[in-house]
């Protein structure tokens, strides 16, 4: 009996020991099984990154280009200040409420340039302090600007929904592509916007500037990915005698029918550009046709007939438009319209102020008439060259965003073009801009635009 009850309590201690073999060999499977299935699914972080072989070396970065002259700014800003929440006096609902963006995609059958502004909580998709590219006269949070409403605002087409600007997106469509935006300062104001824009994915590296920082270039290394501002306010040769505030010594010799080198020689190795020109018109100014003097605008006592501004934008743009429509160019160009400022009782330099702060409603605010004399030159142009550019197979597109800015006199950096402008006294005069857009800012929703038109194309 003694023996049996040793037997049968072996076979029970063996059995417990079987049990726990299996338990311990089915553990350590699925340890294994979970440990491969895990680095099956994990990012390849050596794959993350594009093969150096692939994507050229940027070309020198910031530390080879030499310092600016005194008069450029570009001091270090102060800190940073956070963007506040939407202030309640702006009539913004609560984040709940706010309409859900449609992600479908634009299909051709809504004009993206007709559409109201509306409440939008979330605010922008960048910060001063998220982006150090803002030119020290846009930085309106950093430099005081006391209001916030403004940033609490976004576009939205009447016709059909536009989906948010996505950074990650746009840079994989501009992977291995060239990017520029010719013109003038309002040119520099939107390559700063969508620099910002994307730089919550990759901040860009500097990689060229000219002697005046006037014209420059960017480099995104990991979607070797160049976006370029090209300075160049006529679009055709110019000779320019003025200060950095704009102040002139003798008027402009405008060449109407030789195009800017500083554009056209890029020109063919772009894959999109957007070109644009305006206001620099309305300057005083002697015109060259033919290496022939043919007239000027506001010239008083020189020996030359008063054309007038329109003659020499009309000139000017007839020989850009020509340009491109017969280019056989293979990208995209875009063509747009000169922006409207909002300047009351006064201009630029004779005491003109932007005081509103919140968008106009339908109907209140009206365009100036030069804005719309341009506007209508500009279109009129377009028209003419866009049935050539299709003979042609270029690939022209028109933004016309005046619809979008016109509505929007809160928009300007008014006296906050200057740090803190009132610091010392409140009651000093300051010059204002109100033809330049904060940032961030409503020019921000041009790059909502043009992504739809881009994929779209």
């Amino acid at each position: 009996m003694k023996f049996i009850w040793r037997l049968w309590s072996l076979n029970k201690h063996n059995h417990w020991l079987f049990k726990l073999a299996v338990a311990i060999l089915l553990v350590g499977l699925a340890f294994r099984l979970f440990f491969y299935q895990s680095t099956r699914f994990e990012p390849n972080f050596d794959d993350s990154f594009v093969d150096k072989t692939e994507v050229p070396k940027p070309p020198p970065i910031s530390v080879n280009i030499p310092k600016p002259p005194a008069s450029v700014d570009i001091s270090n800003p102060p800190a940073s200040v956070d963007i506040p929440n939407p202030p309640a006096s702006v009539g913004v609902p609560e984040p709940e409420d706010e309409e859900a963006p449609n992600n479908e995609l634009y299909t051709g059958e809504c004009d993206l340039f007709i559409g109201d502004w509306i409440p939008s909580p979330s605010g922008p998709i960048y910060t001063n302090a998220s982006c150090p590219l803002i030119e020290g006269h846009q930085n309106c949070i950093r430099n005081g600007r006391p209001d916030s409403g403004y940033l609490f605002w976004r576009w939205n087409p009447r016709d059909c929904e536009l989906p948010q600007f996505d950074p990650q997106r746009f840079l994989e469509l501009m992977r291995n592509k060239t990017w520029a935006l010719i013109g003038d300062s309002i040119s520099r104001n939107h390559v700063q916007s969508l620099l910002c824009m994307l730089s919550p994915v990759e901040q860009a590296v500097e990689v060229y500037h000219d002697e005046e920082y006037k014209s420059k270039r960017w480099h995104f290394p990991y979607y070797n990915f160049t976006m370029s501002n090209v300075w160049s306010p006529f679009l055709v040769e110019a000779a320019i005698f003025e200060d950095n505030d704009g102040v002139s010594t003798a008027e402009v010799q405008l060449q109407l029918d030789k195009l800017d080198k500083n554009w056209t020689n890029l020109y063919g190795n772009l894959d999109y550009a957007i070109i644009s020109t305006g206001k620099w018109f309305l300057k005083a100014a002697i015109y060259h046709e033919n290496d022939t003097v043919v007239g000027c605008h506001i010239c008083p006592g020189k020996n030359f007939t008063e054309k007038g501004f329109v003659f020499a934008y009309e000139k000017a743009l007839h020989y850009v438009m020509d340009f491109i429509a017969t280019s056989k160019h293979k990208g995209l160009i875009f063509f747009r319209t000169s922006t409207p400022d909002h300047f009351e009782n006064g201009e630029w330099h004779n005491g003109g102020t932007c005081p509103k702060t919140t968008p106009a409603k339908e109907g209140e605010m009206e365009m100036k008439d030069l804005n719309r004399i341009l506007r209508e030159t500009e279109l009129a142009e377009f028209e003419k060259a866009s049935a050539k550019a299709a003979e042609n197979g270029v690939n022209l597109k028109l933004l016309d965003f005046t619809n979008l800015l016109v509505s929007r006199p809160d928009g300007h950096p008014g006296p906050y073009r200057q740090f803190h402008p009132f610091a010392e006294d409140k009651n000093a005069t300051v010059q204002n801009d109100c033809l330049h857009w904060c940032l961030p800012g409503p020019i921000d929703y041009w790059n909502d635009v043009i992504m739809e038109m881009v994929v779209n194309s």
